[in-house]
């Protein structure tokens, strides 16, 4: 549903911040996308949301060219920025201005996930809200609008731990094989039970783009006693258990994946885990 195949990319004409870049996400997964300040997170999702422009290469989101934006690719998706824009308008005039460009938009649906949010009341202002309950009622909005691809950006922030937990309830069940979610961001451990892929971007490549189970396959994540001499090795840290690892799963064990830490792992040995998962490469 989503493929970029060697695009480039910059906000300059003199330095690029993507170049030669391709990724392909379908249809059935919620990613992660990870990377650090700068690696270019936010402008890939507006690159695929039709938001940013390629300057070479191709892109396909739903079998359309996202620079064109039309219609009928728009509204089947649903972005979620990480700065809101909040207009001086009362929820409920918010969904009559804005609903009708989703044709799937769910008013039900909505009101319900305003209820589990504990915002009942649409006669609200949205400018007049705090942060985290302008976050809510955004959050409650794109899942209502059942698009075929729903893109986040950092939508954690601002919610505080029971919201998070509600977050993370409402966004499994909303999760079909139809749809494609990609979630960005930084808080790895709020969603770390909810994410099934992982894309990681560093330097404006993409450096990981792997379902859950084949990492797990891959790497395997561990408490252990003695780190000298294994060369199996990716990572590895201090915490309250112990020395823990990341190494190249060479004896089949089966381990719960970490994101964190592999986060970490992949920005100290890229070389070595992209050989690890592209042998052939």
């Amino acid at each position: 549903m989503i493929q970029l195949t060697n695009i480039n990319f910059g906000y300059s004409n003199k330095r690029l911040l993507f170049e030669n870049l391709t990724l392909e996400l379908s249809r059935g997964h919620i990613y992660g996308l990870l990377g650090k300040n700068g690696a270019g997170k936010t402008t890939l999702l507006k690159l695929i949301s039709g938001l940013r422009f390629i300057s070479n290469g191709s892109a396909l989101v739903l079998n359309e060219n996202p620079a064109l934006r039309k219609p009928k690719m728009l509204q089947e998706i649903s972005f979620l920025p990480e700065e809101l824009y909040t207009p001086a308008l009362k929820v409920k005039e918010f969904v009559k201005a804005y609903a009708p460009f989703y044709p799937n938009f769910n008013h039900q649906q909505f009101q319900e996930y305003l209820n589990i949010f504990e915002i009942p009341n649409q006669d609200e202002r949205i400018d007049k809200m705090s942060f985290g309950q302008k976050k809510k009622v955004m959050i409650a909005f794109s899942l209502a609008c059942n698009t075929k691809i729903l893109i986040m950006d950092e939508p954690t922030n601002a919610l505080d731990i029971p919201s998070k937990t509600i977050f993370r309830k409402l966004m499994a069940s909303v999760a079909t094989e139809d749809r494609i979610v990609i979630i960005s961001t930084h808080q790895v451990r709020d969603l770390h039970s909810l994410i099934d892929a992982i894309i990681i971007l560093d330097s404006g490549k993409v450096i990981l783009n792997e379902s859950a189970e084949t990492i797990t396959e891959k790497l395997a994540f561990e408490v252990i006693d003695d780190t000298e001499n294994d060369s199996n090795i990716l990572y590895e840290e201090e915490n309250v258990r112990g020395k823990v690892v990341v190494r190249e799963n060479t004896q089949q064990k089966e381990t719960k994946l970490d994101i964190e830490l592999l986060f970490n792992a992949v920005m100290l040995n890229k070389e070595k885990i992209q050989h690890i998962f592209n042998p052939k490469n």
